[in-house]
């Protein structure tokens, strides 16, 4: 993995910027992307001294020409693309009837159309790589859940997408890995949004009792190295799955 150009939107908090640095442990060379600048330079200044190596570029994928900026950046730097980690992601809890459509297009805009802008610019050096495309899903993203339809359906689409790109591109050793972590401390609770779309900023959770976000970067560090498709973390998430697809087999 040493000197492999790896992308990773969403760096600045939780499963991205534990990606980052762990990746950026290995030897890699490290762009990190999210939409706060201050603090997206903050920590590409840290990772830059402490690895030596990272390139921060202020990103809102939910923007095309944002993605299209990234990709280019890269290239302009690094001349080529390994890996692509689709992590930028914002939360959301709440019923059909109290929320907005504005609100579920925020949300599928930034999961679904996020991941489709950064891979489709992508692809193209990816193929040349024969790298990696990974995408941050959810078990959320595995089986729909009660007050949770906007983000489920945003992660149900990321990963259709995904499958089909995989399907796409068998002959053409394109890796892609689909990672369901389960509930990670993180902030994305603390941005979740609210039915006006604004932040909740506090988190209905426990933090302390998640999973830590650097042992979810660790996990998909290792899925990417050895090419797994599907990565589903903790107890409950697995056992989640495992009954989702029992019931769908016997119904």
């Amino acid at each position: 993995m040493k000197n492999k150009v790896v992308i990773i939107t969403g760096a600045t908090s939780g499963i991205g910027n534990a990606c980052a640095r762990y990746f950026a442990q290995q030897g890699c060379h490290i762009v990190i992307a999210a939409r706060n600048e201050e603090k997206l330079n903050r920590i590409g200044n840290e990772l830059k001294s402490l690895y030596g190596n990272c390139l921060s570029i202020k990103t809102d994928v939910a923007l095309e020409d944002d993605c299209k900026n990234l990709i280019q950046k890269t290239i302009d730097t690094y001349n080529r693309i390994d890996i692509l980690i689709n992590n930028a992601g914002i939360s959301i809890a709440l019923l059909l009837n109290d929320v907005s459509l504005n609100v579920m297009h925020q949300v599928m805009d930034i999961h679904f159309w996020g991941t489709v802008y950064c891979t489709k610019y992508a692809l193209p050096y990816l193929l040349k790589s024969q790298g990696s495309v990974v995408g941050v899903s959810s078990i959320a993203g595995k089986i729909g859940l009660p007050a949770r339809c906007a983000y489920s359906a945003s992660k149900f689409a990321m990963e259709g997408f995904l499958e089909s790109l995989r399907i796409e591109n068998l002959k053409n050793n394109l890796h892609v890995l689909v990672a369901a972590p389960g509930y990670t401390a993180s902030n994305i609770r603390n941005t979740a949004l609210n039915k006006d779309g604004q932040q909740q900023e506090e988190s209905p959770l426990d933090e302390s009792k998640l999973m830590k976000p650097e042992t979810v970067a660790y996990e998909i560090y290792n899925a990417v190295l050895h090419r797994k498709r599907d990565l589903v973390l903790t107890t409950n998430g697995k056992l989640t799955v495992w009954l989702t697809n029992f019931s769908k087999l016997a119904g």
